[in-house]
């Protein structure tokens, strides 16, 4: 099991130089750092994987479709921009030496229409499995995120998520869960994690105010059997947002502090993953 960070704690921008993070996240100890892909491209993956090996990183990848790339539409030609859109991705994630690549894909953020779920995750099961051949060819791995029914409604529970995730039909293909949304949808998460079995590839942790893990009432230890019961041994990173004021964090509506200093919180955490996460057999 590998810890990260996702490198959102401290962006301002998602433009901003992931330099600097990338020290931070070294010096704190994590395995490596997530990126989203808003804000990057082919120009700078060449330059941004060198920064991270030179700290002895790792990467991993995020990202979200727009309303113009919509893998649910039934407009065919806006389908075809979600395969392109979703190719160049793929292809940034693998000249950043990355593996993985997870997040907002399956619709949408923000996009609403329950009337029409069973049709929407058909189309959207359908276009995802057009990128199984690059996935495959480039090395890396796709998770689809469940998210809470404030950001989206086709994949709000674990159980809706790995459904579209198995009906494309690619190895290449899982899920990504989130103990943030988890709170919000799942009955039990734990079960939701056992449910999603070998479908889980990326898995992602804050507390219930998308803070501090083990800051508040989450609980983390029955995540942690859960995941060593399925014989999970990726990912585990903290996808904390937890500052106001930036443009980032606009993005996802906090409006307050959640933590006073995010390098402490980040330091914070990873001792808490090592001992919650890393303590399970």
């Amino acid at each position: 099991m590998k810890f990260g960070i996702h490198a959102g704690l401290w962006m301002k921008a998602w433009t901003d130089d992931p330099a600097p993070i990338f020290k931070t996240a070294a010096e704190i100890g994590y395995d490596g750092v997530e990126l989203s892909l808003l804000g990057i491209g082919l120009d700078r993956a060449d330059e941004i994987r060198a920064q991270a090996e030179g700290c002895g990183l790792e990467l991993t990848c995020s990202t979200g479709l727009g309303p113009e790339a919509d893998p649910t539409s039934d407009d065919p030609a806006v389908r075809d921009n979600a395969v392109a859109v979703l190719t160049q991705a793929i292809q940034v994630t693998a000249r950043l030496g990355a593996k993985g690549l997870a997040g907002v894909v399956a619709a949408p953020w923000g996009v609403f229409d329950p009337a029409n779920k069973p049709a929407r995750a058909a189309r959207s099961a359908e276009t995802l499995a057009r990128v199984d051949t690059v996935l495959r060819d480039e090395g890396v791995t796709l998770g689809i995120e469940a998210l809470n029914r404030f950001e989206g409604d086709l994949t709000s529970t674990a159980a809706e998520t790995c459904a579209i995730a198995r009906a494309c039909g690619s190895d290449h293909i899982g899920v990504l869960l989130d103990s943030f949304h988890m709170n919000i949808e799942e009955k039990d998460p734990p079960a939701a994690l056992r449910a999603a079995g070998e479908t889980l590839v990326h898995y992602h942790v804050s507390d219930n105010d998308r803070g501090q893990p083990g800051s508040g009432r989450y609980d983390f230890a029955a995540d942690a059997q859960a995941l060593a019961d399925i014989g999970y041994d990726k990912w585990v990173v903290a996808e904390m947002f937890v500052m106001a004021g930036h443009s980032s964090s606009r993005d996802l509506n906090i409006w307050r502090d959640i933590e006073p200093d995010p390098t402490v919180a980040a330091t914070n955490t990873l001792a808490y993953l090592k001992e919650v996460f890393g303590n399970v057999g």
